[in-house]
């Protein structure tokens, strides 16, 4: 007698629990970071583009350590727009994000085109996605703190340099449940600032993410997800978290990130059809609050636009000798 082949779902939770293992404490990661991750998909994996039916619009700011002043500038912020929408004859989906990334000395832009790919599989769906873009990075010299003072470097103004940008990733949904894995900077761009003095290459990131969708009484359901975060694979991060939400209107939740901090998450949808969500997140340092000021601020506005469906009823044709 043979064996049993394993499911995909036992390949997907020996992942899973793989990638858990190997987590590491945190270190060094180049991409802006969310609290409300869970929903902002496309920016970590391009097959969230076109993933589900209509339009999806969203537009998210972050006040990260609020009050915070340091050596290399003021406290970081952040600003991330997407768009998203699907060609349901082609099983096709498309999206656009835009960053601001403002941290430090730096000043990070970056546009990509995501284009996804949603095929059934079994009982669920599988995605795949690729994006493309650019990526500029701004580097603000009156800023800077060198640590060797004969090193000979403009003491004003800035230079801002611009390289492509790929990435891909797939996601798997069985309904009550989905996988996604997924890799940004693929080709690992570099700037190198100051007639080459300066090297800042955006390494490679991957990310792991899990979620499950639970519906229990009364019209509530409970999602939590779980992310993981490493930069060329030679550290991981992570951030795990649980949401509540009631009859599709009013959320709450909490997550928690690795090593730093501990967040709430409020949402709450507005319109007849619940097509528009303003979120909030409240982070509180946990961790190394000496190098950080303790609460960041996240606000987050969404719209899904449904597609229109037109229906249509047959007229009752009356002749002398028939009736249909």
């Amino acid at each position: 007698m043979g064996l049993r082949k394993p499911t995909i779902e036992k390949l997907l939770a020996c992942v899973f629990v793989l990638a858990v293992i190997v987590v590491l404490p945190s270190k060094a990661q180049q991409d802006a970071q969310f609290s409300q991750y869970m929903y902002n998909g496309l920016f970590f994996n391009p097959a969230f583009a076109g993933k589900e039916s209509g339009y999806k619009f969203s537009a998210l700011h972050r006040s990260q350590w609020l009050n915070y002043t340091g050596l290399n500038g003021p406290a970081p912020l952040t600003q991330l727009l997407t768009a998203t929408g699907r060609l349901d004859n082609f099983n096709l989906g498309y999206g656009v994000t835009f960053l601001n990334d403002n941290i430090g000395a730096t000043s990070n832009q970056e546009v990509n085109f995501s284009i996804g790919y949603h095929k059934r599989l079994r009982r669920g769906v599988l995605s795949l996605g690729v994006s493309g873009g650019l990526f500029s990075s701004t580097l603000k010299y009156d800023l800077l703190d060198f640590v060797d003072p004969e090193m000979i470097f403009p003491t004003s103004g800035d230079e801002t340099q611009m390289n492509f940008n790929f990435g891909l990733g797939a996601i798997y949904d069985r309904g009550n449940y989905f996988v996604g894995l997924s890799t940004r900077h693929i080709n690992e761009p570099g700037f190198d600032f100051g007639d080459g003095a300066i090297n800042n290459q955006l390494r490679n990131h991957s990310y792991l993410n899990f979620g499950y969708r639970l519906k229990t009484f009364a019209l509530w359901t409970f999602e939590p997800s779980f992310l993981i975060k490493t930069v060329s694979f030679n550290n991981f991060s992570y951030e795990f978290g649980v949401i509540a939400t009631q009859n599709n209107k009013i959320s709450g939740g909490i997550t928690f990130r690795g090593q730093e901090s501990v967040s709430l998450l409020l949402g709450y949808s507005v319109l007849n059809d619940n097509s528009l969500k303003i979120g909030y997140a409240f982070d509180l340092v946990v961790s190394n609050v000496q190098a950080k000021a303790p609460t960041s601020h996240e606000f987050m506005l969404t719209y899904n636009l449904q597609p229109l469906v037109r229906e249509y009823q047959k007229a009752i044709q009356r002749t002398p000798r028939f009736r249909f």
